[in-house]
């Protein structure tokens, strides 16, 4: 599929259905970006690894992403935490909408969005 046809059939997905957003005062908030790019002319899901450095979820695999700063959207979060994970620049990713929040043993709502770039990664 190509760059258009996948960009444009994503967001009307994610527009058409109601996302679960989760509101919680004792969890923190954070995001990570399910970004999807070309290689070998099929398209793929950027994964990380964590390292044992991090305070939470060390060597799991993961979507890049993180706690949410304080003044920031969690759109920016996703973007910046890929900058930091895996020096994706974020002027290169398009999101295209966000999936269900959901929640992890270390008290975090997580908010998915998901983004496409025409460059491989």
């Amino acid at each position: 599929m190509r760059y258009d046809e996948l960009r444009q059939t994503l967001q009307e997905l994610l527009a058409s259905r109601e996302r679960l957003r989760i509101h919680d005062e004792g969890l923190s908030p954070a995001a990570v970006l399910l970004l999807l790019y070309p290689r070998a002319d099929e398209y793929h899901v950027l994964l990380t690894q964590r390292t044992s450095r991090v305070e939470h979820h060390k060597g799991e695999v993961s979507l890049p992403g993180g706690a949410w700063d304080h003044g920031e959207t969690l759109a920016e979060t996703a973007l910046r935490e890929a900058r930091e994970e895996v020096g994706l620049e974020p002027s290169l990713v398009e999101l295209l909408g966000t999936l269900d929040d959901i929640t992890t043993r270390s008290n975090f709502v997580v908010t998915p969005h998901v983004g496409i770039t025409r460059s491989a990664v």
